[in-house]
């Protein structure tokens, strides 16, 4: 599957670099940076120190000095990018996942969409799993978002709502369960699996769930 191995390499996930990186300082002295660069390099330099500290400490050891000296970045550069931790922590995630969605939107049209969904939806979870296997710092928000409270929940909820996309191509599933209902208990049922396989430290094997969990999307909507 060429198309999706090529949309997990060129993701860059928050967490996935540090943000000391030499290469990534912004040296005294006369720049050719417009203010506006400046602050976006400082702010995915923060991302990247956000889902680090997160990682390693939690949501609620997590503190904005620890994500700064992670970030190399000062604590007034902070405040003018977020508001607090909370504002950093939901930009962190809401941007990580929606760059892993896209990529699953590629590999799924790449692979036939509605000419074939079953290997369309195998092609997307497939992006799914090996990207957060390979940003583990990233894939930590996906169980600490929901300890931001209800701002992270409402994340949650948001993520979960995007992925009702891919059941546009689904064929009709049971006529006697509403295919809403229906095609929200499977989304939730993906999330689980990838919750407690985060949550138990078994992120680095997360792509062995994908036999599981086609079955667990495809099965529903397949006829008996």
């Amino acid at each position: 599957m060429t198309s999706a191995r090529g949309a997990e390499e060129e993701l860059v996930l928050p967490g996935a670099r540090s943000g000391r990186e030499p290469e990534r300082s912004l040296r005294p002295g006369p720049r050719r940076l417009t203010p506006e660069q400046v602050a976006s390099r400082q702010r995915e330099r923060l991302l990247d120190g956000v889902a680090r500290t997160v990682a390693a400490n939690g949501y609620a050891g997590a503190r904005i000095s620890d994500i700064c000296r992670a970030a190399g970045v000062t604590r007034p550069v902070f405040y003018e990018l977020f508001s607090g931790k909370e504002d950093a922590v939901l930009a962190a995630f809401r941007g990580g996942t929606q760059v892993v969605v896209r990529a699953m939107e590629r590999a799924y049209g790449e692979e036939g969409g509605a000419a074939d969904w079953p290997a369309a939806v195998r092609a997307g979870l497939r992006v799914l799993l090996t990207v957060l296997a390979q940003a583990p710092a990233f894939a930590t928000m996906v169980v600490e978002v929901e300890s931001v409270g209800p701002a992270g929940r409402r994340a949650r909820a948001e993520l979960l709502a995007s992925f009702r996309r891919f059941f546009a191509d689904a064929p009709p599933g049971p006529p006697w369960v509403p295919r809403g209902e229906l095609v929200d208990t499977v989304v939730g049922a993906v999330h689980a699996a990838v919750h407690r396989a985060v949550d138990e430290g078994r992120t680095a094997e997360l792509p062995r769930l994908l036999d599981s969990l086609v079955h667990v999307v495809v099965a529903p909507f397949t006829p008996a």
